[in-house]
């Protein structure tokens, strides 16, 4: 257990410092070697690793070449543009729906790519609206929130989702029916708290004149057209592979290549730069990590965390899904959610209590905004933020996480009674 947790805990910090650039993903492959190499893990336990995050990962990089088309023929900026101008210059509205729209996204393009793409966009219009630090800073945070908070309906709106899903055999339609409720109470709430604290640094009046048009910013109107067409289309696929039991990362990876391949025909797009600057480094980080994660249950975590989970399961539903969500929110917190959430879907697999799957993703998705380190969505949208000037430091973020995460997690954990 001291081996394997020390490899785990030097490989994490090597994530969030960085040292002259390293970066993430070469460091979770780092550690992954190691692992091997000093015993922790076997060869076995690499190809267990790559049974269960192999859909999750080509999935994302199906979601992540999608979202970077649609961004280059403007879509994202459209639709931050026609949020400003539905606001009608109200700095309250603005704020709504700028969150509304962070929802809408993170749901369809996963909470990644709403830290990639979403991010930098609304940044840029905060400043063409000439809008001081601290109402920049309030619509960032509560955007940077958002993004994980309202990853929750789709199983491909996060990497814990689909992990999650097929670890235990959950149905698309079937994670959707369980889930909608928890995304709509985790919208709502997400955005009545961020208000509560935020909404002193909101102008009551913004000048929206200073934006552009919203189809001035489109590259081609008719494909912008149609990828509203595609989009639905990609959403019924994903009903239909789950009646056929079919993977999700085959419609995600598929979907995001074909609308690549039509972007590209129309010369709207070029595929080979596209995939070139996709965040590959995601794809390393995800599966080195989770090798480095699987020498902690090798060493026995896992079946401590299990035979809590079990007596937690049997003082009734309220117990079991509030402590397991609390558990698996710290932990992500303090671990990062994607380790977090292999070890509680290996725990929870021996616990006689379906619901407390669902209740380890919300946990997973809203507890890491505890800390900047907590989630790979966090720690994207402060790189992307820091290459455009605007630093957050480790206690103004951990302060905020604290005080908006616990009450929003409570409420959406609530939903799942």
């Amino acid at each position: 257990m001291i081996l394997a947790s020390s490899i785990f805990i030097i490989t994490l910090v090597f994530v969030i410092w960085q040292p002259k650039g390293l970066q993430i993903g070469t460091t979770a492959i780092i550690g992954a070697i190691v692992a091997l190499i000093m015993g922790v893990v076997d060869i076995s336990d690499v190809f267990d690793v790559t049974k269960i995050v192999w859909d999750a990962t080509l999935a994302f990089i199906g979601i992540i070449i999608l979202s970077m088309v649609l961004d280059e023929i403007g879509f994202f900026e459209w639709c931050a543009i026609k949020m400003a101008k539905l606001s009608k210059g109200s700095g309250n509205r603005m704020f709504i729906y700028s969150l509304l729209l962070g929802s809408f996204v993170s749901a369809l393009f996963a909470n990644d790519g709403a830290a990639l793409i979403l991010t930098p966009i609304i940044l840029a219009k905060m400043k063409v609206l000439k809008l001081n630090a601290k109402t920049i800073l309030a619509f960032l945070l509560a955007g940077g929130f958002i993004s994980d908070s309202a990853s929750l309906p789709f199983v491909f709106s996060n990497l814990t989702n689909i992990v999650t899903a097929n670890y235990f055999n959950i149905g698309f339609l079937e994670y959707l029916s369980n889930m909608i409720l928890p995304y709509i109470v985790s919208t709502v709430v997400s955005i009545f708290i961020l208000w509560l604290i935020l909404g002193k640094d909101i102008p009551k009046r913004i000048d929206i004149s200073l934006l552009k048009e919203p189809d001035e910013v489109l590259k081609s109107k008719p494909l912008f057209i149609f990828s509203w067409f595609f989009l639905a289309l990609l959403l019924v696929g994903y009903f239909v592979g789950d009646y056929f039991d079919l993977p999700v990362s085959l419609f995600a990876l598929s979907g995001g290549l074909i609308f690549l391949f039509i972007a590209s025909y129309t010369k709207n797009a070029k595929a080979w730069l596209t995939i070139k600057t996709a965040p590959w480094q995601v794809v390393w980080f995800s599966i080195g990590l989770y090798i480095v994660v699987y020498g902690l249950k090798n060493a026995g975590l896992t079946d401590y965390l299990s035979s809590v989970l079990i007596q937690l399961s049997n003082k009734g539903d309220f117990v079991a899904i509030i402590s397991t969500g609390f558990i698996s929110a710290f932990l992500s917190a303090i671990m990062n959610n994607m380790p977090t959430v292999m070890i509680m879907d290996i725990a929870l697999k021996n616990v006689p209590h379906d619901v407390l799957a669902y209740s380890n993703i919300i946990g997973c998705n809203l507890g890491p905004k505890m800390t900047p380190f907590g989630s790979l969505a966090t720690l994207l949208w402060l790189h992307v933020l820091s290459k455009k000037g605007v630093n957050i430091s480790f206690w103004q973020y951990t302060k905020f996480g604290l005080l908006v995460t616990p009450p929003v997690l409570f409420i959406v954990l609530l939903s799942l009674l």
